[in-house]
């Protein structure tokens, strides 16, 4: 007589859904993966596959998060952002003007700065010309959102009363990009020549002075 076989009172679980938090952290590596890649090898040099294959995500993943490529792109820009610009509040931020665009200023020279951004845009300036979709991609990420910040900062009633009368509130945010930049063509073409961080400092706070005396 065979004997029974004994079944387990506890039953077996099956793998399920991954966490929120560990798709959340797979989203993130998939996005640093990216990044890495782009920096290293370009935008058009880089497939789909590639990126998946290096993250460990199925192709039809980045589809379903991010659209394709482009929107890949987006998320890279975004979270690099994020990071170097934590500057989210000027809708309402009560101070006075000098005080916050002098922080917003700190902060966006660093980013200019910053070596894997200068990589980002000279890859993106390099490749843009002959593919639409990367430009319009770097600008909907990086520049747009910056200019429309700054417009909607100068368009503020209680911002326009500490103004000079009469400014073109619309050219207001590239004047200011630019005052900022400095001379971007010596950034762009030899890179490492940025002033010791007191003398861009010292450099920054003239450009923004100059700034500061056609708007008051």
């Amino acid at each position: 007589m065979s004997k029974a076989i004994p079944v387990s009172s506890s039953p077996v679980k099956s793998a399920g859904r991954p966490k929120a938090s560990e798709v959340e952290a797979r989203m993130r590596e998939l996005i640093e993966v990216a990044g890495c890649l782009f920096l290293r090898h370009g935008y058009t040099g880089v497939s789909l596959e590639t990126i998946a294959r290096e993250a460990r995500v199925a192709v039809r993943t980045i589809y379903v998060k991010f659209g394709g490529k482009a929107g890949l792109l987006k998320a890279v820009l975004a979270a690099r952002r994020e990071r170097l610009l934590p500057v989210t509040t000027m809708d309402s931020d009560q101070r006075p003007v000098r005080e916050v665009i002098d922080e917003f200023a700190g902060y966006f020279y660093a980013m200019l700065c910053e070596p894997d951004a200068m990589t980002l845009q000279r890859v993106v300036t390099a490749e843009a010309g002959s593919n639409p979709e990367l430009a319009q991609a770097f600008y909907d990420a990086g520049p747009r959102l910056t200019r429309e910040m700054l417009e909607r900062y100068f368009a503020r009633p209680e911002v326009r009363a500490q103004l000079r009368p009469g400014l073109p509130l619309a050219q207001l945010p590239s004047c200011l990009i630019a005052c900022i930049h400095g001379d971007p063509v010596l950034r762009f073409l030899f890179p490492g020549s940025e002033p010791a961080p007191e003398e861009a400092r010292r450099l920054l706070a003239e450009r923004l002075e100059l700034f500061y005396r056609s708007i008051f």
